[in-house]
C-alpha cells in the first residue's frame, strides 16, 4: 500500500515538473503560433538546415549577460513580428469589426493579420514585465551606434570623456574580480570550518 502511493505521488511529481517549462506558453498563444506557421510555411528542408535565426543557448555566464541576451532576442522578436505585419494587407472593414475578445475563445483568429498583432503583443507584454532594465540597457547600447564618428566636436568630446570612461571600465572590471575571489575565499573556509 505505501509503495503503491509513493509510486503514485512520484509519478504527480514528475508530471506536474516535466509540464512546468511548458506552462509559459499560454495554450492560445501556441494555437496562434501554429496556426501562424501554416500560413508562413517552408519545407522541413529549409526549416532544418542547421541556420538558426536565435541560438538556442544564451551566453554562458552571468544571469545578466543572459538575460541582457534574452531582451536584445525579444526586441528582435518585436521588430520582426511588425514587419510581418506591414507586410500584410490591411484588413477589409468586414474584418476590421471583429474585437480583440476573440482572443477569450480557444484557438487562433484564422486572420494572419489579428495573430500577428496578437503574438506581438504577448511578445511587447513580456518584454514589459520581464525585461525592462534590459530594454533600457539596449537602448543605450544602440545609441552608441550612432555616435558620429565623422563630427570634429564629438570626436573632441569623446576624447575629453575618455580619462574618466576608462578609470570608470578598469574599477568596474577590477571590482567583479574582487568579488570572485572573496567568494573563492568564503567557500574554501566554509570547508575548512
Amino acid at each position: 500500500m505505501v509503495s503503491a502511493v509513493r509510486a503514485a505521488i512520484c509519478l504527480i511529481l514528475m508530471v506536474v515538473l516535466c509540464q512546468v517549462r511548458g506552462a509559459y506558453i499560454p495554450p492560445k498563444m501556441n494555437q496562434t503560433i501554429q496556426s501562424l506557421l501554416r500560413h508562413y510555411r517552408i519545407d522541413d528542408e529549409q526549416r532544418f538546415d542547421g541556420n538558426k535565426v536565435f541560438p538556442k543557448e544564451p551566453p554562458a555566464g552571468k544571469m545578466e549577460t543572459k538575460l541582457l541576451f534574452m531582451g536584445g532576442i525579444l526586441d528582435t522578436y518585436e521588430k520582426l513580428l511588425g514587419h510581418m505585419l506591414k507586410q500584410q494587407p490591411t484588413a477589409s472593414p468586414q474584418t476590421a469589426s471583429i474585437s480583440t475578445d476573440s482572443y477569450d475563445r480557444a484557438g487562433p483568429s484564422g486572420d494572419v493579420r489579428d495573430d500577428l498583432k496578437f503574438i506581438l503583443e504577448k511578445v511587447r507584454e513580456l518584454k514589459k514585465k520581464k525585461f525592462h532594465e534590459q530594454e533600457m540597457i539596449l537602448r543605450g547600447l544602440q545609441d552608441l551606434k550612432h555616435v558620429q564618428m565623422d563630427n570634429l566636436v564629438v570626436q573632441s568630446k569623446a576624447l575629453w570623456e575618455l580619462p574618466w570612461l576608462y578609470e570608470e571600465a578598469s574599477s568596474l572590471s577590477d571590482n567583479s574580480k574582487m568579488r570572485r575571489r572573496r567568494r573563492r575565499q568564503a567557500r574554501k573556509s566554509q570547508l575548512r570550518g
